[in-house]
């Protein structure tokens, strides 16, 4: 019997341990809560990832962020963090900080302050940045788009163009949405709505995104590919939801939808692993954006 509760012990500590792992590659900074930060570790690291450390702190008690804004659209990606139903940060957040993490907090806050002064850039070269921390860039070479409707064409190598997630300058997108045309000279393409080309491309950290790149940016000739025609249906969110521009691996949020907020369905699409997506346009931050949610929450207007 001490044999066997010998080795359920150790089976036990080792998915413990395992859970420890996973959990530990969801923050930037996985112990700032347990031991005191220093100025110089701290500066090994980008500006940006400075902002994202200490809010990370925040998120860790639910703190509620801007509705839709970068880190309530970057928390709500990881199984840890569930924002407090009362609003009220001050009381379910600041009030309940313990002493070492409001000292990390300000250590923090005291040296984004420091770069700040010095006109340090978000993204440094050679500094370490929270997106490596928390998803390490791998080259997938294999990763290809798995959502129905995607062929390639050929462009220049290492061409570059801006991605919007709609087919607008105005459109909301993602500071880092830029397409790189790989070693091949090849990019998928869906079709052309308006003088935009449905684009999907890699976004990096095992990540594929759908969007759009104006025509008159693309500098040389596209032929062959279709229209897109989208039905425009109103449509109403049933459930809190996600909405995604990647439904094909990661599936990180850009926002999340509400019940009773209203959108307009453009189509329904399907993976080659059979999930079934509703192509959605609705406003992020009070600008146009158009992404993916899972098929079946959508109802018509008095439904």
């Amino acid at each position: 019997m001490k044999t066997v509760a010998r080795i359920l012990a150790m089976i036990l500590c080792v998915v413990l341990l395992g859970s420890v792992g996973l959990a530990e590659s969801e923050y930037v900074m996985p112990d700032s809560n347990t031991r005191r930060l220093t100025d110089a570790e701290l500066w090994e690291w980008d500006r940006e990832s400075l902002s994202f450390m200490f809010n990370e702190i925040m998120a860790r008690h639910g703190y509620v962020f801007e509705e839709g804004g970068q880190y309530d659209t970057w928390f709500r990606q990881f199984s840890w963090y569930t924002p407090n139903q009362n609003p009220d940060n001050q009381t379910m957040v600041y009030n309940v900080l313990s002493d070492l993490e409001w000292l990390n907090y300000q250590t923090i806050r005291n040296v984004a302050s420091q770069m700040d002064a010095r006109g340090e850039a978000k993204h440094t070269p050679g500094r370490k940045c929270y997106k490596e921390q928390v998803h390490p860039a791998v080259v997938l070479p294999e990763l290809t788009p798995t959502l129905y409707g995607f062929g390639t064409i050929s462009v220049p190598t290492g061409r570059q163009w801006i991605v919007y997630s709609a087919p607008s300058y105005s459109a909301w997108r993602q500071s880092d949405d830029l397409m790189t045309a790989g070693a091949n000279g090849a990019v998928w393409v869906s079709g052309w709505d308006g003088g935009w080309l449905q684009v999907c491309y890699n976004a990096g950290y095992g990540s594929l995104r759908v969007g759009y790149i104006s025509g008159s940016a693309i500098g040389i000739s596209v032929y062959g590919v279709p229209t897109l025609n989208y039905s425009y249906v109103s449509q109403m969110v049933q459930a809190a939801v996600p909405m995604t521009n990647d439904p094909m691996y990661i599936n990180t949020p850009m926002t999340w939808l509400r019940p009773g907020d209203y959108v307009v369905l453009l189509t329904t699409c399907d993976t080659f692993q059979g999930q079934r997506w509703d192509y959605i346009e609705t406003t992020i931050n009070g600008q146009q954006a158009r992404g993916f949610i899972p098929h079946g929450v959508l109802v018509n207007y008095g439904s």
